[in-house]
């Protein structure tokens, strides 16, 4: 990996904003204590969706989950799991107050159920996608209408919450566009990053297979950083050795005299700029725009103009730094909300996060890369507004290693900042788990798919919520919070995703105002399925 001018960086409070933020005025405890909690289709529900100010316009939309052969350019052909046929499916735009309605049908083998989740909308909560905790799944052979109101414009995108298809070509784009946008631009790009193994090497349940065997008792080398029995990096060597002749402690299917099989575990990817380790699985391609590197998706305009980029990281285990060559790029948006303008040379992209930039074209063409950060992989696109030949594939501009930009370096918009209050309860929301027995979860607690609602982080309508996320592992992750956007500490940016860097803490707060029952979970896939996730349940 490229080295980096940490003078240039700026990184220092990634994973500590908010650390002397606002007092809480009490402590909640994250056990329901045999309180009663709003149903998904609640008549609390119902009251929130009236207040909602909506257009009366309707927009249909038919989405069919079935089995494709879809093209990612370059020869490379994958059988997968599509939204009708195309991946990324088709883009979706509303203006805001419309309403949504998306009729699913599900056509995927095996009787494999499946849900749609509309990432980063506050829409109602029986709307949200997620089985079992807000719908059942849809069976294969049926259909579910999904029908909402989307009241707040922004980038965001929409894929499964069943197992680990989001890491298919289950997805596609959502636009709500503002009809008072205040924006100047001449065009758009919408920029969908996604890390591919599926119909390649494998497919994502064969890697959660693999990777939920664990890699304990392995002589791994020394560790990126502390560990313990429940949360060290008992799996990751940032130096990429390992011995594998070594007895295991934790016996596997994969494991033998001889050591582990490794189809699709990653060892060795180490960066700075996530903390350590950056990732746990093998991906062949990086793709953007559903192609990859050496048959790049092309962006063509014209020299001068200014071009409006919505960057959505759609992956399932893959942070990306994203730059556009011989361009700066002035940051606008993270997550649907507006921020203070900061012009930068890269962006760090999480698993779930979305970011909209503009830029003002040069005369030539111009390699956008996405480099796969810590994993030495990247994907391209291309901006073409004249003549000139295209990059190598494999190309890194310099701006990868200027200025870099990630959330706790930007500031809410002033007409989006949280007003000022003192938080009414505190949950500390501690992340636990490690690569040697692959056991993540929330507070030491796995998330429980036969009951949603054991071990809810209670919360009330109308309260100033505080959640400190502290990060007790030696791994990044990006936590998502359905159905509500929280605020980065007292000043930071307004989002639904942000990464929490390993050993440390990020406070972040959010007002209860969308009742119901809302996940809380890592958006790496992988993690998430193992049980990084949690409820966040309004009391009824």
């Amino acid at each position: 990996m490229n080295s980096i001018d940490r003078r240039s960086v700026l990184l220092a409070g990634l994973g500590a904003a908010g650390a002397g933020a606002l007092a809480a005025c009490s402590s909640g405890s994250g056990s329901d204590g045999g309180n009663a909690l709003v149903k998904p289709s609640g008549s609390a529900v119902a009251a929130a969706e009236k207040k909602r100010k909506g257009t009366g316009r309707r927009q249909r939309l038919a989405l069919t989950a079935a089995p494709a052969m879809i093209d990612l350019g370059g020869g490379v052909m994958p059988r997968t799991w599509a939204f009708d046929g195309r991946t990324p499916g088709k883009e979706v735009r509303l203006s805001v107050g419309d309403t949504l309605v998306a009729e699913l049908s599900n056509q995927l083998p095996n009787r494999t159920t499946t849900s749609v989740h509309w990432h980063g909308i506050a829409l109602r909560n029986d709307m949200d996608g997620v089985p079992p905790t807000t719908q059942t799944a849809v069976r294969a052979g049926s259909t579910f209408t999904y029908e909402f109101v989307a009241d707040a414009p922004g980038t965001y995108f929409f894929h499964p919450h069943v197992g680990v298809q989001l890491d298919r070509g289950l997805y596609a784009p959502l636009i709500v566009e503002d009809p008072r946008e205040t924006l100047a631009y001449d065009d758009e790009w919408v920029v969908l990053l996604d890390d591919w193994v599926d119909g390649v090497t494998g497919t994502p349940d064969e890697v959660f297979a693999e990777l939920e065997q664990g890699m304990g008792g392995m002589d791994m080398g020394e560790s990126a950083g502390p560990s313990s029995s429940s949360s060290g990096m008992e799996g990751h060597d940032m130096g990429g050795g390992m011995d594998m002749g070594g007895d295991s402690a934790s016996p596997s299917a994969s494991a033998s005299s001889g050591g582990m099989s490794m189809r699709f575990m990653l060892m060795g990817a180490g960066s700075d700029l996530l903390g350590g380790d950056a990732g746990d699985v093998k991906y062949p391609h990086h793709l953007i725009n559903g192609r990859v590197a050496a048959d790049p998706d092309v962006h063509t305009g014209k020299p001068g103009g200014k071009v409006r980029l919505r960057i959505i990281n759609a992956g399932g285990d893959t942070a990306y730094r994203v730059a556009l060559g011989d361009h700066r790029l002035t940051v606008t948006h993270t997550d649907g909300f507006p921020v203070r303008h900061q012009e930068v040379d890269a962006l760090l992209v999480g698993m779930g996060e979305r970011y909209d930039v503009l830029v003002t074209l040069g005369d030539g063409v111009f390699p956008l890369v996405a480099l796969a950060e810590g994993k030495d992989a990247n994907g391209l696109a291309l901006v073409r507004t004249g003549s000139g030949s295209a990059p190598k594939a494999t190309v890194r501009p310099k701006e990868l290693d200027g200025v870099i930009m990630s959330a706790s370096q930007l500031r809410a918009a002033d007409d989006v900042r949280l007003k000022s209050a003192k938080a009414d309860v505190t949950h500390r929301i501690k992340l636990t788990g490690g690569m040697g027995r692959y056991d993540w979860a929330i507070n030491g607690t796995p998330f429980d798919m036969n009951d949603p609602g054991a071990h809810p982080i209670l919360v009330e309508d109308g309260q100033r919520v505080r959640l400190d996320f502290v990060n007790d592992t030696d791994m990044w992750h990006p936590m998502h919070l359905h159905g509500h956007t929280y605020q980065l500490g007292d000043s930071g940016p307004r989002k639904d995703t942000a990464i929490v860097l390993p050993r440390k803490k990020l406070s972040v707060f959010f007002d209860a105002d969308n009742p119901g029952q809302w996940m809380l979970h890592c958006h790496n896939a992988y993690h998430g399925e193992a049980g990084m996730m949690a409820n966040v349940a309004y009391r009824a």
